[in-house]
């Protein structure tokens, strides 16, 4: 079974082939950081635009790639949501009118489900069960994850994502968009410990998270200890560490409170190398594992829209002829695989 993958969920047109058994086929991405670079952040009209006149090109390029032709394929999966409701509407349109001109399935995709089991696109692969730490621009969340569409919420963030509060910060150390890669860099060069910042919300139980006040704390810290680049590769470091202690301590918690051996980090943050390093370490001292797709995956892509569609059609699922997206979509509204 092969599997087209369209992800235009928010400024990354994102298409994918995937082979049941032959693995991906093809992978093609085309980013837009450099369109938004000069506003700071998405505009979502833009993005729209930019995923109408770059989706189908890379639909042509990922069939000349595993050289295929349209009929070699045997479904179409696009991304229905969360996202920019334009730009999800772009891939759903091109998706299920594809579908239909090819008389194959389509299916539409949760986007966060995508990056969850991306790390499924490994050669070692997780097993269930795990939990899941999925942690990008706009979502972090911590799931118990026992099957596919077997997801249980056990806490998220209740104000600033993980990502959102990294591009931000990094914007107040005047840093170019995106940032938060930036600042991890310049934090490479910090000197850890001359600044302390807070591990917000690790003072109380619960697994939900907090990071609009440490962006805040970041700010006057900022105001009040100048800008030459030393000060503000230390801030950097400190606004890391803080964020990444954070995580790491829900992620004990939600091991301890579900008994799993087992964690999954997805999303775009997942790529950070020092939060891979600090829960590959606690892992190792828990006797558990940890997993996390290749850098490329982390970020938004087609070939976890691919994956992700692969199994839901094998398991009977698929849309009919409306488009319908879903710019808020709760991860744990979806039916498990057994029950479709």
């Amino acid at each position: 079974m092969r599997i087209l993958g369209i992800e235009t969920s928010c400024d990354e047109t994102g298409v994918a082939i995937y082979d049941d058994t032959m693995g991906l086929l093809a992978d093609q991405l085309y980013s837009q950081v450099k369109l938004h670079a000069d506003y700071g952040g998405v505009v979502p009209e833009l993005a729209s635009r930019d995923h109408v006149r770059k989706t189908v090109p890379l639909i042509q390029a990922a069939l000349k790639q595993a050289n295929l032709t349209a009929a070699d394929i045997d479904g179409v999966a696009y991304t229905a949501g969360p996202g920019l409701v334009g730009a999800l509407l772009v891939g759903a349109t091109i998706g299920r009118s594809l579908a239909m001109a090819w008389d194959v399935p389509a299916i539409p995709v949760h986007h966060m489900e995508g990056h969850l089991l991306a790390p499924m696109l490994e050669d070692n692969p997780p097993e269930f069960p795990f939990v899941a730490l999925l942690v990008s621009g706009g979502h972090t969340q911590l799931i118990s994850v026992t099957g596919i569409g077997e997801y249980e919420l056990l806490g998220e963030s209740i104000d600033d994502a993980a990502g959102e509060a990294f591009d931000k910060t990094a914007k107040l150390l005047g840093l170019d968009y995106p940032g938060g890669p930036l600042l991890s860099k310049m934090a490479q060069q910090g000197i850890a410990g001359r600044f302390t910042f807070p591990r917000p919300m690790t003072d109380r139980p619960g697994l939900d998270f907090s990071f609009s006040g440490l962006k805040t704390f970041a700010a006057n810290t900022i105001r009040q200890s100048g800008d030459d680049e030393q000060t503000k590769a230390d801030i950097a470091r400190a606004f890391e560490d803080a964020v990444v202690d954070t995580l790491a301590i829900k992620c004990k918690r939600a091991l301890d409170q579900t008994g799993f051996s087992r964690l999954v980090m997805a999303g775009g943050v997942s790529a950070n190398r020092t939060l891979r390093s600090k829960l590959a370490a606690m892992m190792e001292q828990r006797r558990g594992e940890v997993f996390y797709a290749r850098p490329e995956f982390c970020t938004d892509n087609g070939a976890m829209i691919a994956y992700a569609g692969m199994v839901r059609l094998k398991a009977g699922e698929n849309s009919g002829l409306a488009v319908s997206v879903r710019p808020r979509w709760p991860l744990d509204q979806l039916p498990a695989v057994g029950a479709i």
